[in-house]
């Protein structure tokens, strides 16, 4: 079974490589000629290079290591942990570039941990084993997505609509509420492509997951089952991740230079009404 799998994936020879660079630099240079970067400039075909010279090297570890660490429980939940961690910083270095980075642990691990401990108690996910880490990694991945996506839009709408909030300041609202009325529509354009990715499963794509349990072997039923698994999973987790940055921004806890406490700044909180951010 696992020669006839193997022989429908992909070649890892010295054309795939080259496929690869190829492709990488298609485009890295796409991302250059038109500038495809917030502020005009060729920063985002540099990311897009680094990222795919990253990725080569991360995955060529984990496929070192992963056939130890699923027997080996502590090394288990510490591969779990480094993925955690690696997406905090990501999704918190993406939303902001000061110190309140870190808060986006809180819609990251909110979501998961309680989805991933209640599979392991039905008994759906073994502690040991391999099905483990791409569950907790799918369902983190979601997380880190949605967190990146809800916070970014919220603060970008805080920023720009600075009247509006400062006008709900005026007539009485509380700081959070302030905020909420400007940042809560444009956040939730974070579920959208979880969303669309459920509404077109089997339509448009095939995910993931679904394909490689068929390459593994499994019945299309089975294989159908761990994706309609995995995709209702993550909406569960996308939406409270984005509802948890939401809550965070309003609160003030997320936010970008100035600090929100400053005077005349958006994430600012009204005098006299520090308490209530």
């Amino acid at each position: 079974m696992r020669e006839i799998a193997a022989q429908t994936l992909l070649p890892v020879n010295v054309t795939l490589a080259v496929v690869l660079v190829v492709l990488l630099l298609a485009a890295a240079t796409v991302a250059a000629v038109f500038r495809l970067s917030p502020d005009g400039s060729r920063g985002r075909a540099r990311e897009m290079a680094v990222a795919g010279v990253r990725a080569t090297v991360q995955l060529g570890a984990v496929s070192l290591v992963i056939g130890w660490v699923v027997h080996h429980t502590a090394a288990l939940f510490g591969f779990l942990l480094l993925m955690f961690a690696v997406a905090t910083r990501t999704a918190g270095r993406r939303i902001t570039p000061n110190g309140t980075w870190w808060w986006a642990a809180v819609p990251i691990a909110a979501p998961v941990v309680p989805v991933v401990a209640a599979l392991t108690l039905a008994g759906l996910v073994p502690v040991r084993g391999i099905a483990m880490i791409p569950v907790t990694g799918i369902l983190i991945g979601g997380a880190l997505t949605a967190t990146v996506l809800g916070g970014r839009r919220a603060l970008d709408e805080l920023r720009t609509r600075t009247g509006e909030f400062e006008a709900g300041l005026a007539i009485g609202l509380l700081a959070r509420d302030a905020r909420l009325e400007v940042i809560r529509p444009a956040a939730s354009d974070a579920l959208l492509p979880g969303l669309d990715q459920t509404r077109t499963v089997g339509l448009v794509t095939l995910p993931g997951a679904f394909v490689g349990m068929l390459l593994g072997g499994a019945s299309p039923v089975q294989a159908g089952a761990v994706q309609l698994f995995v995709l209702i999973a993550l909406m569960a987790v996308q939406a409270l991740a984005v509802a948890l940055t939401v809550e965070l921004v309003a609160y003030g806890k997320l936010h970008r230079d100035p600090p929100p406490d400053a005077p005349g700044t958006p994430g600012a909180a009204a005098p006299g009404r520090a308490a209530d951010a």
